[in-house]
Order: C-alpha cells, then sequence, then structure tokens
C-alpha cells in the first residue's frame, strides 16, 4: 500500500492589480509507503505534545504553516527530513500561463496534477505492484461536482496511461496528519520563489526528488 499526499501554495487568481494575489503557484507531492504512514504522523502529534496550552488553544484541530512560528516550522521539517519521503514539486510563474487556461483554472490545475502524477510513476517513486494506491488530496472545492472531475479525471489518466489503478480520496487536513505535513512543504517552497526565501526549503532539500516549473 502506498500513498501520496498532496497540496498546494499560492492562488490561481490572474489578476495581479489586486494585493493578495501571488505570481507563483506550487502543487507538492509527499510520497511514502504504508510503513512510513504512522511514524510520519507522529511528527504532528510530537509538535502538539510541545504546544502550550494557549498555542493549543489558537488551533483547530490542525497545523498551518503560515500561521505558525519560524520555531515550530523548522522543528517539524527538520524532523521530516529524518525520514525516508519523497517530495515531489511542479511550481508555475503565472505571468507565464497561456491566457486560455488562465480563464480555466479547474482545467489547469487538473492539468497541473496529473503532469506532476505522472512524474511519479516514471520515476517509481512508489511500488507499482504492492497493493493499493492512494492520492489524498487536500480539500480546496466545496463543489461536489468540481472535486467529483477532479478525481475522475486524475484515476482515468493513471489508468490510461500506466494501466494503474488509483484512489483518489479528497480530505480536511484536520482529518488527515499527512497532509498537515504536505502543507509545510508546499509552503516552503512557494516561500522560496514568491519571496525568495530559502530558509525552510533547504530544511528537506535532501528529501525532494525533483522541482520543475512549467510554463517558463
Amino acid at each position: 500500500m502506498s500513498y501520496i499526499f498532496l497540496d498546494e501554495s499560492g492562488c490561481l487568481g490572474f489578476n495581479f492589480k489586486k494585493k493578495k494575489t501571488s505570481k507563483y503557484f506550487v502543487i507538492s507531492f509527499l510520497c511514502m509507503v504504508n510503513s512510513q504512514k504512522k511514524p510520519l504522523e507522529k511528527i504532528v502529534k510530537k509538535i502538539y505534545q510541545g504546544f502550550s496550552k494557549k498555542e493549543l488553544q489558537s488551533h483547530a484541530g490542525s497545523l498551518h504553516c503560515f500561521k505558525e512560528t519560524p520555531k515550530t516550522r523548522i522543528k517539524l521539517l527538520t524532523s521530516l527530513k529524518e525520514h525516508k519521503v519523497a517530495i515531489m514539486v511542479i511550481y508555475l510563474n503565472k505571468t507565464k500561463v497561456y491566457a486560455p487556461l488562465q480563464n480555466e483554472k479547474q482545467v489547469l490545475y487538473n492539468y497541473v496534477t496529473n503532469i506532476l502524477l505522472d512524474r511519479v510513476f516514471s520515476k517509481k517513486l512508489i511500488p507499482l505492484q504492492d497493493g493499493k494506491i492512494y492520492l489524498i488530496a487536500a480539500r480546496r472545492e466545496t463543489s461536489k461536482f468540481l472535486n467529483e472531475n477532479f478525481k475522475a479525471y486524475l484515476t482515468n489518466q493513471m489508468t490510461q496511461i500506466h494501466q494503474t489503478s488509483v484512489e483518489v480520496i479528497i480530505k480536511n487536513s484536520a482529518t488527515e496528519r499527512c497532509l498537515q505535513l504536505v502543507d509545510f512543504i508546499c509552503w516552503s517552497v512557494f516561500r522560496k520563489y514568491e519571496y525568495e526565501d530559502k530558509t525552510y526549503s533547504d530544511v528537506i532539500q535532501n528529501l525532494i526528488v525533483e522541482e520543475n516549473g512549467l510554463f517558463k
């Protein structure tokens, strides 16, 4: 049994006159086999155990990297790099995205995610014949239609191209601790490109198998 956890950082807005519109958009995968899942979940548990009562009250059951202190970020990322997992990253310089795709945000998101998933299988980062493969994505859409479209698209692509069955699941990070880990990963890489700050991404650089840009 193998797992791929997915999260993203930045936004898919293209009105750069708006203050909060990011220049970059990053999608990250955290890939692991079943035996690694519980040890990784314990990383999040230990972070919570180190919080004061006041800090616990400010967390609604989930860690979010952009809200955490630098100390917590470094602590979690340092713990993560001690495990044999694989990180895959794809980033977009949104100013280079083709105009037609700018108006089809869900199509763009599905397309980019599929490219990254294809690279995971091409590089054989997870065993294809060793039990079931789960892709667990952090919930980003409230629309049931868009979520089902996302799952069907990726499932069909992997079946047709790699003859591999992948079960795509969408979850909230509060119910899946490994999604909290990939949130830290993705935010760290996003900060590297958006703000030219490698403070956090450098901590986990040895785990990043591939980090490529699209629409350069």
